[in-house]
């Protein structure tokens, strides 16, 4: 009897595993815009410094998005399906970047962008911290992104881990997440103010 039940847990940890992957490309076929709020917590290659943030994050499908960072600093990355803005209101700065060259394998291109399994390997991982994980490694290697790890609570995005290519790793965690929302084309318009430095790469 005891073999069975140790038989039939297995099978359950391998279909919760092979779902989070499910749960991924579903949260990327059906979600077409979504809200949150977020934290991120940065993290230094040695994990010794830590560094935290937070705001509100929007996208519309596809490749439109809005990161607004509220605290410590105010920052603003807006996507509008063409462009990429990086606005910073200290420095009255402005980058600007075509998506093409912007998005690639990045965590706005995982939960904003059209293109998952073309820019992204998917491997399911044992649950954690409550959530389901699964890792996103870019199929083109050799970019800033090593992988990213996207975790859900059910099917509601909860997560987002980050590890770069110097062995940093950022944290997001959403909540408040309202999903297939009408939210305003404003929303992802930009224009540089009035006398920012406005640097095009």
């Amino acid at each position: 009897m005891k073999s069975w039940l140790f038989a039939l847990a297995l099978l359950a940890g391998a279909a919760a595993r092979a779902d989070s992957v499910d749960q991924l490309r579903d949260f990327a076929h059906n979600v077409k815009s979504a809200r949150a709020s977020f934290t991120q917590t940065v993290t230094s290659p040695d994990g010794k410094r830590k560094k935290e943030s937070s705001g509100e994050f929007e996208f519309v499908r596809p490749n439109r998005f809005r990161f607004a960072y509220a605290k410590p600093f105010e920052q603003l990355i807006v996507a509008d399906g063409r462009k990429v803005w990086l606005y910073d209101p200290d420095l009255n700065q402005v980058t600007v970047r075509p998506l093409s060259q912007a998005l690639g394998a990045t965590p706005a291109a995982l939960l904003a962008g059209g293109a998952l399994d073309q820019e992204f390997t998917l491997e399911s991982l044992p649950a954690a911290d409550g959530l389901q994980w699964v890792q996103a490694t870019p199929r083109v290697q050799g970019g800033s992104i090593k992988w990213l790890r996207v975790g859900f609570d059910g099917s509601t995005l909860a997560a987002l881990e980050i590890a770069d290519a110097f062995g940093q790793r950022s944290l997001l965690r959403f909540s408040a997440l309202q999903q297939n929302i009408a939210l305003p084309e404003s929303l992802f318009e930009f224009a540089p103010p009035k006398g920012a430095d406005v640097i095009a790469q």
